[in-house]
């Protein structure tokens, strides 16, 4: 591979990807090889992990390596194996380094290895609650955009106080209305999951790929295994919402959310969290990350997630990278693409609605 200090390693030797990881000191549930199974199964491309060591600087970097020809726009009219770009999965990630904040020789020999292996480019979700961002201005256009929130887990007094008024209300509400909160990682609790998420994105005329099959939900109970678990909000024995929590050293996240549109009023959700804080509170987690609004946007979500939450919230920044200049405007010529164009890469954009 060229420089001995960088290397790929993929999904295949899975035990060494997750040694890797865990030996860092801030590693989250992202970064490791049972969280990415399920989105390869989901079509998102092949998990690879970089890893960069010298005496200086030693960094990982998740991703997932799409082949181009693979996308809709190019079927058929470019050969598979030919280029490829890499993205973080689903969720957050970016480069997580220990050391000095040079970057310049880890970006240099990343940069060698990606365009050796015909990668065009790259595109990341930088993690907020690793501050990796600005970290890698060096390597990186970076693009700040809006922000998440994250709750401190320190004891359920904090959990309590940090919830605005309202907030609490909702959720005393919803334990005098007689919500139960359960939690498992049985497969009956990931399909009874998976009925009110479908039926949340159906309601909200979600894109397919927000849909996922049984073998993704499969992955995640068998692959994540003791790192997941499925919050249900049950009402009368029913389950009227429900989110799968994924967690590791420390850190829980919310994954995903549905709920039953019809019993909105008795506040589940609100309750659901509160539980989950909880609950992750017992178990030797310090923070609990909600994520943001939809698009980084401070809308309705983020205004919901912000309730649990009354101190500061975190920064997020997208990432992107051209390793192949040539080759990426090369893409967007076959394309006609506009080169104002937000959309990255922007041989990916969607097709408009009048476009053949």
């Amino acid at each position: 591979m060229g420089d001995n200090h960088i290397r790929m390693i993929d999904i295949d030797s899975a035990k060494e990807w997750d040694v890797i990881v865990r030996s860092f000191i801030d590693y989250d549930v992202y970064s490791l090889s049972g969280y990415v199974k399920a989105f390869q199964i989901h079509g998102d491309g092949i998990p690879v992990l970089f890893y960069y060591e010298d005496e200086n600087i030693r960094g990982f970097n998740v991703v997932m390596k799409r082949d181009i020809a693979n996308d809709p726009h190019f079927t058929g009219k470019l050969d598979t194996g030919k280029w490829f770009d890499i993205t973080t999965p689903y969720g957050y990630g970016g480069w997580l380094t220990e050391g000095s904040r040079d970057t310049s020789a880890m970006d240099e020999a990343y940069s060698k290895l990606c365009r050796d292996q015909k990668i065009v480019c790259e595109f990341v979700r930088f993690h907020p609650m690793w501050d990796n961002a600005y970290r890698m201005e060096q390597m990186y256009q970076v693009i700040y955009l809006g922000y998440t929130v994250a709750m401190d887990l320190s004891d359920e007094n904090t959990i309590w106080s940090n919830i605005i008024s309202k907030n609490r209300n909702m959720i005393r509400k919803a334990q005098k209305n007689g919500i139960v909160i359960r939690h498992g990682n049985a497969q009956e609790d990931y399909m009874a999951f998976k009925k009110m998420y479908d039926a949340t994105m159906s309601k909200a005329e979600a894109e397919d790929y927000y849909f996922f099959a049984d073998p993704f939900y499969d992955s995640i109970r068998r692959d994540l295994g003791e790192s997941a678990q499925v919050f249900l909000a049950m009402y009368e024995d029913k389950p009227i919402a429900g989110s799968i929590m994924i967690y590791a050293n420390g850190k829980l996240n919310y994954h995903f959310s549905g709920s039953d549109i019809e019993y909105r009023a008795l506040a589940p959700t609100n309750f659901l969290l509160y539980e989950a804080a909880k609950w992750g509170c017992e178990n030797g987690m310090k923070t609990f990350h909600l994520g943001g609004g939809l698009g980084s946007q401070e809308d309705n979500l983020f205004k919901f997630k912000r309730a649990f939450y009354k101190g500061d919230h975190r920064q997020f920044a997208i990432g992107r990278k051209k390793f192949l200049s040539d080759i990426y405007d090369e893409l967007n010529r076959f394309r006609n693409n506009d080169p104002a164009s937000s959309f990255f890469p922007e041989y990916r954009r969607p097709a408009p609605v009048c476009e053949e």
